[in-house]
C-alpha cells in the first residue's frame, strides 16, 4: 500500500464525539486534523434540518441499519438500532434531547475503576458546550457552541404531562438539567431558530475553512495501520494515511469496537475463532454492552385531532422511581405527538387515524442487562452481531412493568382525561401477565448503545483514564463505547462532553 498524506492526528467518525474533537484540537494552528467519516457531509440535507421529521430519517439513508440481535426475551423479536451515517453521526438523526442525568450518574464512573472521571470534572465540559436559553449559571453553559432551548409553545401533550405529573404528586421542575431530575419538565433540545443543531452544524461548520483541518466525508476507514504495538495510521481504500501523532476512534459504540477486533485487539479466542492474529489481549472489548429499553409505547385516542407536529414531536419528560427503595430515578417517560408503537404491537391493537393519536412512552434508565458485540466474519464488510440481553436480568422486567402502571396512572387525572378519548394500545389497563406480555412486544430501544471500550483501570478495561488503548501506542478512543456505566440519560449530552474533555486531555490542556 501506499503511504498518500500524514496529519498529526487522525479522527475516525465525524459523528457527536468525532465532530467536537476536530474543531477543538484543529484550534491549534500548528496542529494537522484529518476528520474521516463515511456518510456524506450534512449540509444541503433539508430532511436533517427539520426537527419535526427526525423518525423519517430511521431506516433511511443516513442510518448504518444495524439491527439487535433476536431475543427471546422479546419473543424472538429483532430490534433495530439507528445510528448516524453522515456528519454529525446520531447527533443528525436523533431526538434531539439534550439531558444530562442525575450527576451522581458520573460519580459512578470514578466508582467504576475511571479515576479522575466524576460529576466535578465533567460538569466543566457540560458547560463548556451549552449554549443555554436560560444563560450561563453554576450548572449551565451560556455562551458554548450547542444552543439548547425548550419549546416555545409547548404541544397540548407535553403541557398535559407536566399537569399530569402534578396531580399525582410529582415535581414539576424549571429545568431538566437542573441539580435535581425528579420530576417532570419541558424538554431541553438542540434546536435553534428551527433548525436542528448537530455536532456538525455546532462544531465543525465554524471550524471548515481552517488551512490544518481536512475533513473527507463519503470515506470509509477500512483497517488501522500498524508498527509493531504502535497505530500509525488508517488504511482508506488502497492507501495508507499516517498519523505523527495520534488515531482517535470515534466512530461509535458500534464500529470502534469493531475496529479494535479486526485489528486484533480484543479476547484472543474470539479472535483466534476468526484467524485473526492478537496485537493485544483486551477481553472487554466489545463487552459491557449497555442500552435502555424503551417501551413503544402506550397510546390514545385522542378526543379532538393533534394537529401539527411541534418541536421534535415530544416536548416533555418525566422522571421517576419504580419502587420505594430505588434511591435514584431509574424510569423515564416522553410525550409523542402521534402513534409510537412497535410492529407487533400496531398488528395486534388498531392505529388507524394517526391525526387523533398520541403516545406517552416510558423506558428504564438505568437497567441492569448488559450485553456484548462480537464478530461474525473477520471480513470488515460483515457487520459484527450486536446483543444488548434486554431483559436478560428480571429486575428490569419488573421496573418495566411498574412504568406501564404509572402511565395508566398520568392517563386518569384531569390533565390528560381532557385529551383522552380512550386507551387504545394497550386498550385498556392490563394486570397479571398482559402486563408483562405487552412490555416484551412493545420493548424497543432509546438508541443509546454504549460501554464496548469501557475506560478503566481493570482486567475488564479497554481505555485507561486518559482513553488510550491499553498495549497500543498512540490510538485512543473517544465516544460513548468508552462510557463504564450508562448514565440515566439521553447520550448525545455526556458524549459531547466526554469529547470535549478529552480535547484538552490530547492537547495537554486544563479545563477552564
Amino acid at each position: 500500500m501506499n503511504t498518500t498524506e500524514t496529519f498529526d492526528h487522525i479522527v475516525v467518525g465525524g459523528g457527536s464525539a468525532g465532530c467536537v474533537l476536530a474543531a477543538r484540537l484543529s484550534e491549534d494552528p500548528d496542529v494537522t486534523v484529518l476528520l474521516v467519516e463515511s456518510g456524506p457531509s450534512h449540509v444541503g440535507l433539508r430532511e436533517i434540518d427539520e426537527p419535526a421529521g427526525w423518525a423519517s430519517l430511521l431506516s433511511g439513508d443516513h442510518d448504518w441499519g444495524h439491527t439487535y440481535a433476536a431475543n427471546p426475551d422479546l419473543d424472538g423479536r429483532v430490534v433495530p438500532i439507528p445510528r448516524g451515517r453522515v456528519l454529525g453521526g446520531s447527533s443528525s438523526i436523533n431526538a434531539m434531547l439534550w439531558y444530562r442525568g442525575h450527576p451522581r450518574d458520573y460519580d459512578t464512573w470514578e466508582d467504576n475503576g475511571a479515576p479522575g472521571w466524576n460529576w466535578e470534572a465533567m460538569l466543566p465540559y457540560f458547560r463548556r458546550c451549552e449554549n443555554w436559553e436560560g444563560g450561563a449559571s453554576e450548572l449551565r453553559g451560556g455562551a458554548g457552541p450547542l444552543t439548547i432551548t425548550t419549546p416555545a409553545d409547548p404541544h397540548p401533550v407535553a403541557e398535559a404531562l407536566l399537569g399530569a405529573a402534578a396531580e399525582l404528586g410529582f415535581p414539576v421542575l424549571d429545568d431538566s438539567n437542573g441539580d435535581d431530575v425528579l420530576g417532570a419538565s419541558l424538554a431541553n433540545l438542540t434546536i435553534s431558530g428551527g433548525r436542528r443543531m448537530s455536532t456538525a452544524r455546532a462544531y465543525l461548520d465554524p471550524a471548515a475553512q481552517r488551512p490544518n483541518l481536512t475533513v473527507r466525508t463519503s470515506t470509509h476507514v477500512h483497517a488501522l495501520v500498524f508498527d509493531g504495538p504502535r497505530c500509525i495510521g488508517v488504511q482508506i481504500g488502497g492507501s495508507v494515511v499516517r498519523a505523527d501523532r495520534e488515531v482517535i476512534l470515534a466512530a461509535g459504540a458500534i464500529s470502534s469496537p469493531h475496529l479494535l477486533l479486526l485489528a486484533g485487539i480484543g479476547d484472543p479466542e474470539q479472535l483466534g475463532a476468526h484467524g485473526i492474529r492478537v496485537r493485544s489481549a483486551l477481553a472487554g472489548v466489545g463487552q459491557n454492552l449497555q442500552d435502555h429499553p424503551l417501551l413503544m409505547g402506550v397510546n390514545f385516542a385522542a378526543r379532538r385531532p393533534m394537529g401539527s407536529v411541534r418541536d421534535n414531536g415530544g416536548g416533555a419528560i418525566l422522571n421517576w422511581c419504580s419502587s420505594p427503595e430505588q434511591l435514584l430515578p431509574d424510569l423515564h417517560a416522553f410525550v409523542v405527538q402521534g402513534p409510537h408503537a412497535t410492529p407487533e404491537v400496531a398488528a395486534k391493537y388498531s392505529l388507524s387515524g394517526s391525526d387523533h393519536i398520541f403516545a406517552v412512552s416510558p423506558g428504564l434508565m438505568r437497567s441492569h442487562s448488559v450485553g456484548q458485540l462480537t464478530l461474525r466474519s473477520a471480513d470488515p464488510a460483515t457487520p459484527p452481531e450486536i446483543d444488548p440481553r434486554y431483559l436478560s436480568d428480571p429486575r428490569d422486567l419488573t421496573a418495566l412493568v411498574a412504568g406501564l402502571d404509572t402511565i395508566m396512572d398520568l392517563a386518569e387525572t384531569a390533565a390528560y382525561r381532557e385529551l383522552i378519548d380512550r386507551p387504545i394500545a394497550p386498550d385498556r389497563r392490563l394486570t397479571g401477565a398482559d402486563r408483562a406480555a405487552f412490555v416484551r412486544m412493545s420493548c424497543s430501544t432509546f438508541f443509546h448503545t454504549a460501554g464496548t471500550c469501557a475506560m478503566g483501570t481493570g482486567d475488564a478495561a479497554v481505555v485507561d483514564p486518559d482513553l488510550r488503548v491499553y498495549g497500543i501506542d498512540n490510538l485512543r478512543v473517544v465516544d460513548a463505547s468508552v462510557i463504564p456505566v450508562l448514565p440515566s440519560c439521553n447520550t448525545n449530552a455526556p458524549v459531547v462532553a466526554l469529547a470535549e474533555r478529552a480535547a484538552d486531555l490530547i492537547a495537554g490542556r486544563r479545563a477552564a
